[in-house]
């Protein structure tokens, strides 16, 4: 079992505390691509828009969320240890590995599974994790 990961929220302030450091990054990565792209003023301005760096932050903060990689027994012992918490999990419930992300303030854990293709289950899972509990709570949805 391994974390892979930067942060892992423990409130819903600090998801977006989190989530507002994020942007200038964002900001700064969409600049760059729209350069490397050779984006001229004029086309920079109509198609890099506010949408395009909002897309941009959360993909950030997705991919800097704290996931933890392990078994289907590691998963069911945690899960066992947080009985509190809400499962949602994607995938095959007959395969061997697991990868999860808890979000204390919302007793949830976010969970995938999966055979062999780690980074694509990891990818996966912070996607889910801010779809499905995190994009409503820095939005102030």
């Amino acid at each position: 079992m391994h974390t892979e990961g930067v942060f892992s929220p423990a409130t819903a302030d600090e998801a977006r505390e989190r989530y507002a450091a994020v942007g200038p990054a964002a900001q700064t990565s969409v600049r760059e691509v729209a350069k490397a792209m050779d984006f001229d003023g004029e086309e920079y301005d109509e198609r890099v828009t506010g949408a395009v760096v909002e897309t941009a932050r959360e993909a950030i903060f997705a991919s800097l969320l704290s996931v933890t990689v392990g078994t289907d027994a590691e998963f069911e012992a945690w899960c066992d240890d947080h009985p509190d918490y809400e499962r949602e999990v994607i995938g095959n419930e007959n395969v061997d590995r697991v990868v999860w992300h808890a979000v204390p303030f919302a007793e949830t854990v976010v969970a995938a599974t999966f055979q062999e293709r780690e980074d694509a289950a990891v990818g996966t899972l912070r996607r889910q994790a801010f779809g499905s509990v995190y994009r409503d709570v820095v939005r102030g949805a």
